[in-house]
């Protein structure tokens, strides 16, 4: 297919990629043919699979409220993807207008997207970045030239280590950072779950297997286990769609998600 005017040069127009695809489920428009069809493709498998990334989305607004709320006014988001509505630095600076989010993505479509929506906004920016070498990234002179480090924190995976396969060691990943920020931070984590439809999830995985990234699902203990050093805030780890809901809404069991508090 002809490369959109929107896209850098150098992106395969032929192989999904997860955060196009996420941008299609919530209903963006920065995403190809490609996209598309593998989100269709595992809708058929899960029916109302798509429906996951407004249940992770609800999740992120409602963690970065709470952050807020808490004290917080620096947002790193690891693994961002191309920032839609309802992103972290539209909910963070609603409350708090100069709130300072840095959002860091290893897709080039979604830094070149978020750097254009982002063009004019002081308090916010984009960076290319692998969230298999966050630690790195902690100590990136861009992250800290809008981010103090010295100071509390929220750092955001959504959606993401679910892409890292054991041997890139995600707990180990989220470690690092641990040992990076300052007392009183916050981590701000979801993860996709196998437990409750095992057999769908295992086609799942298998489809993925023909994208740019893998999708190691894991079970509760093992998402549990990356907020070792965190202590969990109410209601602990549980569905997205449970973790401090505005009004009731109907819950979804693919996705956990939790918010842990450094001491």
């Amino acid at each position: 297919m002809e490369r959109p005017y929107w896209s850098p040069e150098g992106i395969d127009l032929d192989r999904p990629n997860a955060a196009r695809m996420y941008d299609y489920a919530l209903g963006g428009s920065h995403n190809f043919a490609v996209d598309r069809e593998m989100v269709e493709r595992v809708e058929a498998i899960m029916p109302g699979s798509s429906l996951v990334a407004h249940a992770n989305r609800g999740f992120l607004r409602r963690a970065v409220r709470f952050c807020v709320g808490a004290g917080v006014r620096q947002f790193l988001d690891l693994g961002a993807g191309i920032p839609t509505v309802g992103s972290v630095h539209e909910v963070a600076q609603a409350l708090v207008p100069d709130a300072r989010v840095v959002y860091v993505d290893v897709d080039p479509v979604a830094v070149a997207h978020g750097r254009a929506i982002l063009g004019g906004n002081p308090y916010a920016t984009a960076l290319p970045g692998d969230v298999r070498k966050a630690a790195q990234l902690l100590g990136d002179p861009e992250v800290g030239s809008l981010l103090d480090l010295s100071r509390p924190v929220a750092v955001l995976l959504i959606a993401v280590l679910h892409f890292v396969p054991d041997a890139d060691d995600p707990y180990g990943i989220v470690a690092g950072i641990r040992d990076r920020l300052a007392p009183g931070s916050y981590l701000v984590l979801s993860h996709g779950c196998p437990d409750e439809e095992p057999e769908a999830a295992d086609q799942v995985q298998q489809a993925y297997r023909g994208t740019a990234t893998t999708l190691p699902l894991r079970d509760r203990a093992h998402v549990q286990r990356m907020f070792t050093g965190f202590d969990l805030v109410e209601p602990g780890l549980t569905w997205a769609t449970a973790w401090r809901p505005d009004e009731p809404e109907p819950e979804r069991r693919e996705l956990l998600a939790g918010v842990g508090w450094k001491r």
